[in-house]
């Protein structure tokens, strides 16, 4: 019976991994641009992020949400450092639930910098219903979410392709060589001046995809920059704690060996 139950287990673990290489093999390695952030001493690009920002609110914010941000987040240090005027005016542009009147009636607002971004749906439901079933995930850390991270988020957005001879796809079903099984159920977003950048840089396909996955990569990790400035900084008190401590031992044993008798002197 025990030898049945190894045999039994080792089919489901062999079944397990088939799966899995069967399902990589058929996801395209994503594209590798650089980056700003990578590397110890990597920052995010401002203007990027700013950028960024515009092609989520004018593109994506339509259907998905940024449930982890607060509109007074654009403003902080390290991420896309938009002044506090500016922040009142983004966020003034959406409504949100208020304190009721009198009557018991909700009455709508203004957001103000302490709101969280505005969601496009008030609830699930309404989110599958506007979206033939499929309910667009939240952005708020979708780079780290998602295996590859920022190259594959930068690979998708620019992965849509016509299918294949003899491939048929479902309503509301689009091919895309960078999406699992080369399916997606999000449309194709970022066609050529689909926004018009506030600081006059062309809004390419490329351009776009870049920027927004910048603010992505931000909202995922709004502290990247702040970690990496503490990371250096311990790494360099390491370092100088370690030759002083070498310098130090050193000069011990150098005075230990001359001030220590000698076997004559010793007798």
């Amino acid at each position: 019976m025990q030898y049945l139950s190894k045999i039994l287990i080792l089919t489901l673990v062999y079944l397990g991994l088939s799966q899995i290489t069967i399902q990589a093999a058929e996801m395209k390695e994503p594209l590798h641009p650089e980056w700003s952030f990578q590397g110890p001493l990597g920052k995010f690009e401002r203007a990027s992020l700013q950028r960024g920002y515009q092609v989520y609110t004018e593109v994506c914010s339509g259907c998905h949400s940024m449930e982890l941000l607060s509109y007074r987040n654009l403003m902080e240090d390290g991420g896309p450092e938009f002044s506090e005027a500016q922040v009142k005016a983004m966020a003034a542009a959406f409504e949100v639930k208020g304190a009721p009147d009198e009557y018991g009636d909700v009455v709508m607002r203004p957001a103000i910098l302490s709101d969280k971004f505005v969601s496009p749906y008030e609830n699930e439901q309404q989110g599958r219903a506007a979206n033939g079933g499929a309910y667009p995930p939240d952005l708020s850390v979708m780079v780290k979410a998602r295996h590859g991270g920022a190259d594959y988020v930068y690979s998708l957005l620019l992965g849509y392709e016509d299918a294949p001879e003899g491939m048929v796809l479902d309503d509301g079903v689009y091919y895309n060589i960078y999406a699992k099984g080369q399916k997606i159920a999000m449309p194709q977003l970022l066609s050529a001046d689909a926004v018009e950048y506030s600081d006059g840089t062309e809004a390419t396909p490329e351009q776009m995809a870049r920027d927004v996955t910048m603010f992505l990569t931000w909202t995922a990790e709004p502290k990247l920059e702040a970690r990496k400035r503490i990371g250096f900084k311990v790494i360099t008190y390491l370092l100088i704690l370690s030759f002083l401590l070498y310098f130090t031992n050193k000069q011990i044993w150098n005075c230990l060996l001359y001030t220590s008798p000698s076997p004559r002197d010793r007798g």
